[in-house]
C-alpha cells in the first residue's frame, strides 16, 4: 500500500470485513490496484472455489470505487496454471453456471436500477473478465442465491457498509434495498440498530448520506 498517495484510506478501508486467505491486495503509484493469487497451503496457484469467492468478494467492492487499472498476478513462481477442474465439472453438470449468470444479471439490475447499464460498462473498462466474474460469482451465485430475498441481504449490506465507513457503497445499497423493496422505515430500523457501533461524526455521516439518498428518492430512478 502507497500511504502516501491521497485515497489512501479508502485503499486501506476497502476489503476490511473479508477475510481474505488466497489474495494479497497493494495499491501502485500510478493507481492501480495489484491482486496477488498466493494460494494458502497450496505449492501451485490453480483456480478453485475458495479463490474465486474470494475473488468476487473483492470485486463487489472494487466496482464500488474503480481505481485506474486492476492487474492480477500470482504470488507463487510459475503463474496461475489453470483450474482445480473437478469442482467446476461438477458445477457445469448440473447446469449452474447459466443460471448463474440469469440471475446475478436480474440481481444486480435490481440493486443498481438505471445505473445497472453505467456499472456494467465501467467495469468492464477494467476488463470484461471482471465483469463476467462479478455477475456469475458475486449476484448471481452470491447475493442471488436461495435463502434471504434481496431486500433482506440488501438490508444486511447496508448494515455491514455502514459499519465499515464505506460511504458509496453504502450509497448505493442504500438505494440497492429500496429498489429491492425495503421501506423507509425498515433501512431507518437497520441504521438505528448499528448507531452504538458509530462514533458521533460517523453517525452523523451516515444520517446525512441517507437523507440524500431518501430525499431524491423516487422509484425506478
Amino acid at each position: 500500500m502507497i500511504l502516501g498517495f491521497p485515497y489512501c484510506d479508502v485503499w486501506m478501508r476497502m476489503f476490511e470485513g473479508l477475510r481474505l486467505v488466497h489474495w494479497k491486495t497493494d495499491r501502485r503509484n500510478d493507481g492501480v490496484l495489484v491482486l496477488s493469487l498466493d494460494r494458502a497451503d497450496e505449492k501451485v496457484n490453480a483456480l478453485n472455489r475458495a479463490v474465486i469467492d474470494e475473488l468476487s468478494a473483492m470485486l463487489e467492492r472494487i466496482a464500488l470505487e474503480l481505481p485506474k487499472g486492476v492487474v492480477i498476478r500470482s504470488g507463487k513462481p510459475g503463474g496461475i496454471p489453470g483450474a482445480d477442474i473437478k469442482g467446476f465439472e461438477a458445477i457445469e453438470a448440473k447446469g449452474q453456471t447459466e443460471d448463474w449468470i440469469r440471475r446475478g444479471e436480474a440481481v444486480c439490475a435490481t440493486v443498481y436500477g438505471e445505473n445497472y447499464r453505467k456499472l456494467r460498462e465501467s467495469v468492464r473498462t477494467l476488463h470484461p473478465a471482471i465483469d463476467a466474474w462479478m455477475i456469475t460469482e458475486g449476484y448471481g451465485r452470491t447475493l442471488g442465491r436461495p435463502g434471504l430475498d434481496l431486500m433482506r441481504r440488501e438490508l444486511c449490506t447496508v448494515a455491514q457498509t455502514a459499519v465499515l465507513e464505506a460511504p458509496k457503497q453504502l450509497h448505493s445499497h442504500l438505494r440497492g434495498a429500496l429498489n429491492a423493496g425495503a421501506s423507509f422505515g425498515q433501512i431507518e430500523g437497520v441504521l438505528s440498530i448499528v448507531n452504538p457501533l458509530l462514533s458521533f461524526d460517523q453517525w452523523k455521516k451516515v444520517k446525512e448520506l441517507w437523507r440524500s439518498v431518501r430525499d431524491g428518492w423516487s422509484p425506478g430512478n
